[in-house]
C-alpha cells in the first residue's frame, strides 16, 4: 500500500460526536473480527521451498545447472560437483537476501507490540495493541508509543515526536478541533499516528486507522513488495541470456554439420557436449561471490557493515546518490548558531535571557531549549523562578516570571511573528526605544533573512514589572521590549562536505530527498558546497504521473516536503531513467526509498527499519567511507567484468574454431576429455582474479553492466581469436605435418597457452606491461601454462589421448603465442579507442 492509498482523513470534517466514552466490548469484538487484528502482518507468503526454487528462473542460473548435467553425462563428476557446487552456493546467497523484507515487517510489527489503554464499555481498560479497532478512544500520555492512527478528541499540552514518519526532529503539538494546512502528515496537527511517541501532555484520541491501512502499514506494505531488480541483477540476468542463446546456437550447428558429414554421432554429440560445457562461464558466481566477498572484508576494516553482497557491484555502478538530510548529511542534533539583537549583532545579552527562560522552564523542554543550555554553560546567579505561563499551541511562546532580588522581570521566548506583535519597544545601545510600524518591519524582515538561510529562529523579549507582582500569566505579555533573535540549525556533518566533492569528482551525482522544507534544506546543501539545479516539492510531485516525474526528477537536485512513498516513486523514476540509483536514510520515513535503491545505504544511529531494510550501515559518523566504498565497488565490479571479457572473447573464440575444425577436418580437433581437460585447467588459472589489482582508470567513472559493449568485444576479439586459430591449424597440418593426436596434442596446448595468457591483455586497457598484476593471479596462469606444456611429456599423457611433440615443435608454439597476445593487444587498443561505449 503506497502513501496515496493512505487517506488523508485528518483533513475530513469529523461527523461523528466528540465523546469519550468509546465503544462497547461488543463492538469491538465485532469490529476485530471485521477489519482483523491491529498489525502490520500481510497475507501468507509462498513456502520457503517454493522461494527457494524460483532462484533457478535466471538464465545464467540455467545455462550453468545445464553445463553441469553435460559435465556428468560425459563422465567428468569433477567439473559437474564443482559447478552445482557453485550454482548452489550462489542460489543460496540469493535466497537469503529474500527473506530480508519479511524480517524488517517482522520488527515493525514488534517496534508496535505493546499495550494501550482505551476506553470500553465506558470505563477505561488495557488491551493489546493488536486488539485496538476503529472507533476505540484511546488514552495517551507522555512516554506512551501510539498504537494507531487517530484523530485528538482532547488534548493538554500533548508533544509529538514523530520523525521517524515525517524527517522533522522538531517536536509537533497536537490539539483538538483544528484544521490542517494540508495534507502531509506534518501537517496533521489534529492527528496522531500508529508508532511516533508522546513527548509530553496528554490526549485523548479517537482511532481512525488500523493496522495495515495505517501510515506505518504503508511503509511496511512497501517493503512486502517484490523489490524491482538491482542494476546488478539485471546485467547477470542479460548475460546469461547471452550465453544461453550462444550455447544453443554453437551447440547445434555443430552436432547439425557433424551429423551431415556422416561423422560417428556418439562422438560428435560428445563433443558438442564438450563444447556446451567450454563455452559455460562455470567459475562466474564463485568470481563474483568471492570478489564480492573481499569487497566487503575491505569495506568492514573501514567500519561499514555489507549486508547484501550484491551491493558491492551497484556500489561501484551508482552515479546518482540520494540522501535524507535529518541525520545523515546533518548530525539531527539542533545547534544555537546566532544570538543577535534587533540590529543582526552578536548580543550575550540575547544569550543570557534565552538561557534563563529555558533554564528555569519546567514544562515542554524542546530541542532548541535543550540547544541554548547546551550552547554555553551561564549561571543563574541570584535569579529565581516566582512563575511560568508554560508554552502552548495557540500562544506559541512561554514566559519565566524571574527576580534577582533587586527586580523583577517577565522573559519571553516564541514565535518572532507572536513575540514582535507582543512588543512596543525595543532594546538598543542597552536603552528601551519606541517600536513604530517601520521598525516591526525591519525586525521581521530580518528573521525572514535568517530563515532563508535554513535557520530556526526564536524571539526574545523581556518585561520589567513590579516587586510585588505575584504570578505570571497570558495578560502580562503585552507592552514587551525587543531583546533580539536566537537561530538555530541542524548542522552539517563535518565529513559531508568533503565526501560529497569527493563522489562528484567520481562521477556520482547528489541529490537530496526530504521532508524538511525548501529554505532549510537550501542552506544545508549551500554549507555542504552542493550546487542546487531544481527544486520539486512533494505537493508538485503528487500531481505528476510517472513518466513527468521520470523528466523531472532527473533535472532536479533537491526534493523538499516529501514522504515516504514519494521518496521511493524518486528512486523509480531515476532508475527507469537508466540510472543506477543509491539511497542514504537512517529514519521509518526512509524505508521504501531504501528498498527500492539498487544500494541502499543506512546509518548505525538509524531506526530499526532502516537498518533492517539497508544493504549497507555505516558505523562511523565519517561519510568518507562512501566515497571508498564506491571505489571497492569498482575494483569489485573492474575484476568481475576482467573474467566476463574473458569468457565472451578469448574463450568463445576458441570453442567457435573448435567447432569449425570439427567440421572442416576428417577427425574431430580435440576429444571431448581435451576440451574439458583444457576448460578446467583454465578455469584454476583464473581463480585469483578476484585478489587482482585494478587500474586507477577504471576507478574514475562509474562503470555498469553494458551488454551492448560485451557483445560488441566478443565479435571483435572472438574471430579475432578464431583466425589465429586457423593460422594455427594450417601450421601444424602443413609446416609440422601434425597427424592427428599431434595435432590434438598441439592445439590442446596452444589454445591453452593464448586462453590463458590473454588475460594480461584483457585485464587492463592501458600497456599490459605497465599494469603489473596480483602475484597470485600471475603465478596461476604461469603454472597452468607450464602444466600444458608438460602434460604430454609425462605418463599421464596417456589418459587424454595426448602425444610427446618432437624438437623444436614447442619453440613453434610459444613464437605463434607471442604473435596472438600482440595482435590481440593491437585490436583490443583500437576497440577501445573507436567503440561509442567504451569508458
Amino acid at each position: 500500500m503506497g502513501a496515496a492509498a493512505v487517506d488523508a482523513w485528518w483533513l475530513e470534517a469529523d461527523a461523528l460526536e466528540r465523546h469519550g466514552d468509546g465503544l462497547s466490548s461488543a463492538e469491538a469484538r465485532a469490529r476485530l473480527a471485521a477489519d482483523g487484528p491491529n498489525t502490520l502482518e500481510t497475507t501468507a507468503t509462498a513456502a520457503l521451498p517454493l522461494r527457494f526454487l524460483a532462484r533457478f528462473r535466471n538464465p545464467l542460473v540455467l545455462v550453468l545447472l545445464g553445463a553441469s548435467a553435460l559435465s556428468a553425462l560425459t563422465g567428468d563428476l569433477f567439473g559437474f560437483v564443482i559447478i552445482a557446487v557453485m550454482v548452489l552456493l550462489s542460489v543460496s546467497l540469493d535466497f537469503a537476501q529474500e527473506v530480508r523484507a519479511q524480517r524488517v515487517a517482522e520488527r515493525l510489527r514488534r517496534s508496535v507490540g505493546l499495550r494501550a489503554r482505551v476506553r470500553r464499555d465506558g470505563r477505561e481498560v488495557e488491551v493489546l495493541a493488536e486488539e485496538v479497532v476503529r472507533g476505540d478512544v484511546l488514552l495517551i500520555a507522555a512516554g506512551d508509543l501510539v498504537a494507531a492512527d487517530a484523530r485528538v478528541l482532547w488534548a493538554q499540552d500533548c508533544f509529538m515526536q514523530q520523525s521517524s514518519l515525517t524527517g522533522e526532529p522538531y517536536p509537533v503539538e497536537k490539539h483538538a478541533g483544528a484544521r490542517p494546512a494540508g495534507p502531509g502528515v506534518e501537517e496533521a496537527v489534529n492527528a496522531v499516528f500508529m508508532g511516533t511517541s508522546v513527548i509530553s501532555g496528554a490526549a485523548r484520541v479517537r482511532v481512525e486507522r488500523a493496522g495495515r491501512r495505517t501510515r506505518m502499514g504503508a511503509v511496511s506494505a512497501s517493503l512486502l513488495r517484490e523489490p524491482p531488480p538491482t542494476a546488478f541483477e539485471l546485467g547477470t540476468r542479460r548475460f546469461g541470456l547471452l550465453i544461453l542463446r550462444l550455447t544453443l546456437l554453437l551447440v547445434a550447428c555443430v552436432l547439425l554439420l557433424n551429423l551431415l558429414g556422416q561423422k560417428p554421432w556418439p562422438e560428435a554429440f560428445l563433443f558438442a557436449i564438450a563444447l556446451a560445457v567450454g563455452l559455460t562461464p562455470e567459475l562466474l558466481p564463485m568470481v563474483v561471490s568471492v570478489t564480492l566477498a573481499v569487497g566487503a572484508l575491505r569495506m568492514s576494516r573501514q567500519g561499514v557493515v555489507v549486508r547484501r553482497l550484491a551491493a558491492m557491484q551497484d556500489l561501484g555502478s551508482m552515479d546518482v546518490l540520494c540522501t535524507d538530510k535529518t541525520g545523515t548529511l546533518t548530525e539531527a542534533r539542533i545547534h544555537l548558531e546566532r544570538h543577535v539583537d534587533a540590529a543582526g549583532r552578536d548580543s550575550d545579552r540575547v544569550l543570557q535571557l534565552a538561557w534563563l527562560n529555558s533554564h528555569f522552564e519546567t514544562g515542554l523542554r524542546s530541542p532548541m531549549d535543550e540547544a541554548i543550555l547546551a550552547h554555553e554553560q551561564l549561571a543563574e546567579g541570584d535569579w529565581r523562578k516566582v512563575d511560568e505561563v508554560p508554552f502552548d499551541f495557540e500562544r506559541r511562546r512561554v514566559s519565566v516570571l524571574l527576580d534577582d532580588g533587586q527586580q523583577r522581570l517577565l522573559v519571553v521566548k516564541g514565535a518572532v511573528e507572536e513575540i514582535v506583535a507582543l512588543c512596543a519597544s525595543v532594546e538598543a545601545e542597552g536603552a528601551a526605544v519606541a517600536l513604530d510600524d517601520a521598525a516591526r518591519a525591519g525586525l521581521l524582515a530580518l528573521h525572514d533573512e535568517f530563515a532563508a538561510q535554513g535557520f530556526r529562529v526564536l524571539g526574545i523579549a523581556s518585561k520589567a514589572v513590579a516587586r510585588d507582582h505575584p504570578h505570571a500569566v497570558v495578560g502580562d505579555e503585552t507592552a514587551l521590549c525587543f531583546t533580539g533573535f536566537a537561530a538555530f540549525l541542524d548542522p552539517p556533518k563535518a565529513s559531508a562536505a568533503d565526501a560529497l566533492r569527493l563522489l562528484a569528482q567520481r562521477g556520482v551525482e547528489v541529490k537530496v530527498v526530504t521532508g524538511d522544507n525548501e529554505q532549510v534544506t537550501r542552506h544545508v546543501c549551500a554549507s555542504l558546497g552542493l550546487e542546487v539545479r531544481g527544486v520539486m516539492s512533494g505537493a508538485q510531485m503528487a500531481d505528476m504521473d510517472d513518466a513527468a516525474l521520470r523528466f523531472a526528477a532527473a533535472r532536479a537536485t533537491l526534493f523538499v516536503r516529501v514522504d515516504p512513498d514519494q521518496k521511493r516513486r524518486v528512486i523509480e523514476a531515476l532508475k527507469a531513467e537508466g540510472r543506477v540509483v543509491g539511497y542514504l536514510g537512517d529514519g521509518i520515513n526512509d524505508a521504501p526509498p531504501l528498498h527500492a535503491a539498487d544500494v541502499s545505504i543506512s546509518v548505525q544511529g538509524a531506526a530499526d527499519i532502516a537498518r533492517e531494510s539497508s544493504h549497507m550501515i555505516l558505523l562511523r559518523q565519517d561519510l568518507h567511507v562512501l566515497h571508498y566504498g564506491v571505489l571497492e565497488g569498482r575494483r569489485t565490479f573492474g575484476n568481475v567484468m576482467k573474467y566476463i571479457m574473458m569468457g565472451t572473447s578469448s574463450n568463445f573464440g576458441n570453442m567457435f574454431s573448435m567447432a569449425a575444425a570439427s567440421v572442416a577436418l576428417p577427425f574431430l580437433p580435440m576429444l571431448p576429455a581435451q576440451v574439458l581437460l583444457n576448460n578446467m585447467l583454465y578455469d584454476i588459472s583464473e581463480l585469483p582474479i578476484p585478489a587482482d589489482r585494478v587500474d586507477e582508470q577504471e576507478l574514475r567513472r562509474p562503470r555498469r553492466w553494458d551488454m551492448r559493449f560485451i557483445r560488441d568485444f566478443m565479435w571483435v576479439v572472438g574471430p579475432v581469436s578464431s583466425l589465429f586459430d586457423f593460422l594455427t591449424f594450417w601450421v601444424l597440418l602443413h609446416w609440422l605435418q601434425a597427424g592427428e593426436a599431434l595435432f590434438r596434442t598441439g592445439w590442446f596446448v596452444e589454445s591453452l597457452a593464448t586462453q590463458v595468457l590473454v588475460i594480461f591483455v584483457i585485464r587492463t586497457r592501458g600497456n599490459p606491461l605497465a599494469s603489473r598484476p596480483d602475484p597470485r593471479l600471475a603465478a596461476a596462469a604461469l603454472a597452468v601454462v607450464a602444466l600444458a606444456l608438460v602434460l604430454p611429456l609425462t605418463p599421464a599423457a596417456a589418459w587424454f589421448g595426448l602425444v610427446a611433440p618432437p624438437a623444436g615443435f614447442y619453440a613453434v608454439l610459444v613464437l605463434m603465442t607471442f604473435a596472438y597476445l600482440l595482435l590481440v593487444e593491437t585490436v583490443k587498443r583500437l576497440f577501445y579507442r573507436l567503440h561509442p561505449l567504451a569508458p
